[in-house]
């Protein structure tokens, strides 16, 4: 896929990706059994895109407001170090994670899908979101992924990522 000229050098320097997962690497269903057991979706695509950009040395951090152990168990899956769930104001926390490795916001990316993500979004300066996140989202969206989300969206901005390391764009490494 071929990105946007800005939008590689938005991605250029993005050490951390700090993501949501309902509406984002799911599409938002949740599913319930006879018993009240819950459950959702990943898709597997997305999953390989992860552990691209972590071979790159990009560190990505889950920070969901549902306290989901489906969402735990698929984040630690993928070698996830942080995973924050249960969050239901994002705002500290995000500053925190950015704050602790010592990095602004020229080094972050997010992806969100609904207004509790805006902390996200302030945090980062490449602001990714689904075709399906809300209308005040996606204004503020640098980047909105033609695939939807639970289907792709979640390793489009990992492969946008991917391309700010290709030779033509440049290497990630270097000052922000």
């Amino acid at each position: 896929m071929k990105f946007a000229p800005n939008l590689i050098a938005m991605a250029a320097h993005v050490k951390l990706l700090l993501s949501d997962v309902d509406g984002c690497w799911t599409d938002g269903t949740i599913t319930y059994d006879h018993a009240g057991k819950e459950s959702v979706t990943f898709y597997a695509h997305d999953g390989y895109g992860i552990k691209q950009v972590q071979k790159l040395g990009l560190e990505v951090v889950v920070i969901s407001g549902r306290n989901n152990p489906a969402v735990a168990a698929r984040a630690k899956q993928l070698g996830i170090q942080e995973i924050h769930l249960g969050i239901s104001d994002k705002t500290e926390l995000a500053k925190s994670l950015v704050a602790a490795r010592g990095l602004n916001q020229n080094q972050v990316a997010a992806l969100g899908d609904d207004l509790p993500d805006l902390p996200l979004f302030d945090a980062a300066i490449l602001r990714c979101a689904p075709p399906q996140a809300t209308a005040t989202i996606l204004q503020l969206a640098d980047y909105i992924t033609h695939a939807d989300a639970g289907r792709g969206a979640l390793r489009e901005v990992c492969e946008l990522l991917l391309a700010a390391t290709s030779p033509k764009s440049g290497p990630r490494a270097g000052t922000p």
